[in-house]
């Protein structure tokens, strides 16, 4: 596979981290709208003890300026907030310390080798104590842009086949991919979070019964239900649009990290060889965050149940090593 031009996909990456972050909170305001839009509606008399509900323009348009700044301020301060704390974030998720050199001077040349033949800044390097074999890259600018490795990987692959993973994840890095991922994993965490309060104010109203002045009034009880039920389906529908971002962050990524890695490491075939050990035996099966997973250069066992890989082939960001494995070895 050609490798493309570096500053090609950097553009295309910032493009797409720009339309994310254009589009996530409009489908945070659309869901909102569409909740109090519900909550709105009036019983209209049609006809002799008939009637139909209708939709209250006006009232809607009113309490959605009204809720605008409280929804804009917090959205905007959660995702900041998140987004210069990724760093913490993820290696809370993982479980991931700073490898000192000391510690292992031999990966410590190794990148330090790759980046200087492709002329960029020493990242980060974190080691996570896992017998299994992974790596990744993350970060969003210089300050934090980190390697991640198991030491699995570091005992069980030699010296070339290391290289290229290493390579493949600093590509990730200078192709501005790292940035791009963080943003999707923020923005799909918000909405994940998001979901589950409504779903645990759900549990606590079927408990504890309906709210307010209306917890004695069958009919208001029941319309409390009603009303946390469509918070609930509008906030899943949210949910899922932000998991089709994930479309925005195409699997060629892969591919040109792959194409990238083995050009740095001058070895095609060393990280065929390394991706093929990796897929054999995958660490980092104890993070249980599939938003996380999505940084690993190979997906760990722990996320491949039936259910997971059906989903997999409509949100995965990786193509299927055996293709990856495939497009190194024509090289």
């Amino acid at each position: 596979m050609t490798y493309v031009g570096i500053h090609t996909q950097q553009v295309q990456n910032n493009m797409k981290s720009l339309l994310l972050l254009i589009l996530f909170p409009c489908i945070i305001l659309a869901m909102v709208y569409a909740f109090l839009a519900f909550i709105n509606m009036q019983e209209v008399p049609d006809g002799y003890q008939s009637s139909h509900m209708q939709f209250d323009a006006m009232a809607t348009n009113e309490a959605f300026l009204m809720a605008l700044p409280f929804v804009v301020g917090i959205v905007g301060i959660w995702f900041i907030v998140s987004y210069f704390a990724n760093a913490s974030m993820v290696r809370h998720a993982t479980g991931a310390r700073p490898l000192e050199r000391r510690e292992n001077p031999r990966v410590y040349n190794i990148v330090e080798n790759l980046t200087m033949t492709c002329g960029m800044p020493m990242p980060k390097i974190n080691v996570i104590d896992d017998p299994q074999l992974n790596a990744f890259a993350s970060g969003i600018d210089e300050k934090s842009y980190t390697v991640t490795v198991t030491t699995g990987i570091c005992n069980r692959l030699n010296d070339d086949e290391l290289a290229g993973v290493i390579g493949h994840e600093l590509t990730h890095i200078r192709n501005r991919d790292t940035r791009l991922l963080i943003v999707s994993i923020i923005f799909v965490g918000i909405m994940s979070t998001v979901l589950s309060l409504v779903i645990r104010m759900m549990w606590n109203t079927f408990v504890f019964g309906g709210g307010g002045r209306r917890r004695d009034s069958k009919n208001g009880g029941a319309s409390v239900i009603v009303v946390m039920l469509v918070a609930i389906i509008l906030a899943a529908v949210g949910y899922f649009f932000t998991l089709l971002t994930r479309f925005a962050i195409s699997r060629k990524r892969e591919y040109m990290a792959d194409a990238g890695g083995a050009e740095l490491c001058g070895n095609p075939l060393a990280l065929a060889s390394a991706l093929r050990k990796i897929s054999g035996d995958p660490g980092l099966g104890g993070v249980d965050r599939e938003d996380v997973a999505q940084l690993f250069i190979v997906r760990p066992q722990a996320f491949k149940s039936e259910f997971t890989n059906m989903m997999s082939n409509l949100f995965s960001t990786h193509p299927p090593i055996e293709k990856r494995i495939a497009y190194l070895e024509q090289f």
